[in-house]
């Protein structure tokens, strides 16, 4: 992905010099063995390890914090994040323009290191990167990337855009009013009910994603050779069975939140070969 010395979006919230004290130690008994893999499958299978936090606030809700200057590594990641917001930015306006005639309205993304504050909870690297409409703001710890690529084999700045992308495009789906009237029906639902209408909401995300990659390479021309295959990778990785698996566990679908690798990618791909939003109605279709 070509993203070096382009425009960076304004949108962006860094509390990256406010650093959890005590570093964020992970307390799950003997030694820790495994515990990043622990939590990456923890947060794609929904689960909150916040609680288990060395040094957590017990409930209380308070983060505790100490200042500290950003490694090289972390300035070029907080450049690349905005660079690829701004391009998040640039298609969604213009999707909203000619498809629907109306303005976007861009979320926020909020850069944090450890853990922070948001409406929706304490973010951390326990649960992952994700959306808050709460606030209609993002929430990402640049780490993730580092263990998206190490820890699940989904290397490639293109695969750490799609993260990106996939939560922004949650973001689209608040401005179409989808995602609360979803979330509505969930909290009147059964535990796999809302399972199933999650799985849905995340594909669509990936539709989504899948049409901002085709626009930022048609319009933008921020693709490289070789990005949408890190994309459709990423996709592979982080599908349920497949994290499951990785835990050690039989794949069981009526506990699947986010969709298995094949239908992440199946949805990805969808997006980007049709640069449609009527293609990515993940509702109304029985077959995901």
């Amino acid at each position: 992905m070509q993203w070096r010395g382009r425009r960076g979006s304004r949108n962006i919230e860094d509390r990256r010099a406010q650093r959890r004290a005590g570093g964020g130690a992970i307390r799950l008994g003997g030694g820790g063995l495994g515990v990043v893999a622990i939590v990456v499958v923890a947060y794609f299978l929904g689960i909150d390890l916040t609680p288990l936090l060395d040094g957590g606030s017990g409930g209380s809700g308070q983060v505790v914090t100490q200042s500290g200057e950003l490694s090289d590594r972390e300035k070029a990641m907080g450049d690349f994040v905005s660079v690829t917001l701004a391009d998040t930015e640039e298609v969604w306006q213009g999707v909203f323009e000619s498809e629907l005639g109306r303005q976007y309205d861009p979320a926020v993304l909020v850069l944090y290191s450890g853990i922070t504050q948001s409406p929706c909870g304490n973010a951390s690297g326990a649960t992952g990167p994700f959306y808050c409409p709460g606030d209609q703001k993002v929430y990402l710890d640049t780490a993730f990337f580092d263990t998206l690529s190490q820890q699940l084999g989904a290397r490639g700045d293109f695969a750490a855009a799609y993260v990106v992308a996939h939560e922004v495009a949650h973001h689209v789906q608040d401005e179409l009013g989808i995602l609360g009237k979803v979330n509505e029906v969930r909290a009147q639902s059964s535990e796999a009910q809302s399972n199933a209408l999650s799985v849905r909401i995340e594909l669509q995300a990936d539709c989504f994603s899948g049409i901002w990659a085709r626009r930022a390479e048609d319009q933008i021309g921020a693709i490289e050779p070789g990005d949408i295959s890190e994309a459709m990778n990423a996709a592979a990785q982080i599908g349920d069975d497949t994290l499951q698996r990785e835990a050690g566990r039989v794949p069981m679908p009526d506990s699947f939140t986010h969709g298995s690798s094949a239908q992440r990618q199946r949805w990805f791909e969808r997006g980007y070969q049709s640069g449609d939003l009527k293609q990515c109605d993940t509702f109304s279709t029985r077959n995901l």
